[in-house]
């Protein structure tokens, strides 16, 4: 069963059990799926449904940001709601000692020993650790080890 099934499998057990924030959090993802296929006339993989999650997720997390700012916590809760319904769909994100040791790997590969070699290291480091880790997470990570 493909992610994506899965999706509208829990989409129809949430209505079922009527868990209303369940249920409107992930049909706002099938549309984002919808969208993209429209747009882009292509049949969706379970790579570019993780891709639209880890979009969705990082969107909401910046409305999150942006609303504990301004003091809404209302709004704030139900973004928090959101992202803990999206990242049931994520794959598992690495250690903060996995992410190092794999870039330690990455940096080695690479030749990579100043902090000028950044750049080379963050695009093989972005292929090989994607979907297992935050982009800005694997940069704080290589400029540390970089430094």
């Amino acid at each position: 069963m493909s992610l994506r099934e899965t999706i509208n499998n829990d989409v129809k057990e949430a209505m079922k059990a009527k868990e209303t924030k369940k249920r409107d959090a992930l049909r706002l993802l099938t549309s984002a799926f919808k969208q993209i296929e429209v747009d882009e006339r292509k049949e969706l993989s379970d790579e570019d449904v993780i891709k639209i999650i880890q979009t969705q997720v990082k969107r909401r997390n910046d409305a999150a940001t942006q609303y504990r700012d301004a003091g809404r916590d209302d709004l704030l809760q139900i973004e928090l709601d959101e992202i803990s319904f999206y990242e049931v769909y994520l794959p598992a994100q690495m250690s903060d000692e996995e992410l190092s040791s794999a870039l330690k790997e990455i940096i080695a590969k690479v030749g990579a020993t100043t902090a000028k070699d950044m750049g080379k290291v963050m695009g093989a480091a972005s292929k090989e650790l994607a979907g297992k880790a935050d982009g800005k997470r694997i940069s704080e990570c290589v400029k540390s080890l970089l430094a």
